[in-house]
């Protein structure tokens, strides 16, 4: 009998030319498996981090259908993106395609209100991320004001160099930055236990962000042990489950 092809990841990649960190979402290194990438041409950060309506009703949305099509045509075992805010296209992007598709860290919320009290989320912007963000993750109505969400300030080296996708990022001050974020967040909600990152840029910091604040920090990186082993029969809605690596 032929062996089984090996599982690849199919990473949709926004249209972007920012340095990417060890660690990042976009590196395919960044995952314990091959990985497939398709790039949504013209899908710029700032066109993509925006309003839920905008988004929705942007032709870049039938685009990013595509694109997870033909990452399922070429072999990919699993599908996932390089921007937490394509969560509000799960559920079109999942019904596209015959192979397990997790757009975003924020899919991680359901699981973990179900074990907490609350949950923080650190976010490229929260101004941008409202509700309908938060309703297409999964989280119920009723739990909606049990997600802290603190955002990254929009006058920040980090945001400016990622929305307005620059060709060069100051790494140690954007680390600054993300840490002083993060600090906030703990200062306005200290009982908090647990951390997701929305923004797929945010991993390479995930560990000074541990450290600085004593909490468990998700990102699609918590998949690592799951994908490492059989995509194919994975169970997304399990991905949460393990500790942080």
């Amino acid at each position: 009998m032929p062996e089984a092809p090996s599982p690849r990841l199919g990473l949709i990649l926004l249209d972007t030319r920012f340095p990417r960190p060890p660690g990042d979402l976009g590196r395919p290194d960044s995952y314990p498996l091959p990985v497939l990438t398709k790039v949504v041409e013209g899908a710029v950060p700032a066109e993509v981090v925006s309003d839920a309506a905008r988004l929705d009703a942007s032709p870049l949305a039938a685009q990013f259908v595509a694109a997870a099509r033909d990452l399922a045509a070429r072999g990919a075992s699993a599908i996932t993106t390089s921007c937490g805010f394509l969560v509000l296209l799960q559920a079109r992007l999942q019904a596209s395609v015959p192979v397990p598709v997790l757009s975003s860290s924020l899919l991680a919320l359901p699981e973990l209100l179900a074990r907490e009290a609350a949950v923080g989320v650190l976010t490229i912007s929260a101004e941008r991320l409202g509700g309908d963000y938060l309703r297409a993750a999964g989280v119920p109505a009723s739990r909606m004001g049990d997600v802290w969400v603190q955002g990254m300030p929009a006058d920040s080296h980090f945001v400016q160099a990622i929305l307005g996708n620059l060709d060069a990022l100051d790494e140690s001050r954007a680390a600054q930055e993300v840490l002083a974020a993060g600090l906030a967040l703990k200062a306005r909600a200290p009982a908090l236990r647990t951390l997701v990152l929305e923004c797929t840029n945010l991993p390479p910091y995930a560990e000074a962000l541990a450290q600085a604040t004593g909490w468990r920090i998700v990102s699609l990186l918590q998949s690592k042990r799951l994908l490492a082993e059989q995509v194919r029969a994975l169970d997304w809605q399990t991905v949460w489950h393990g500790p942080s690596p």
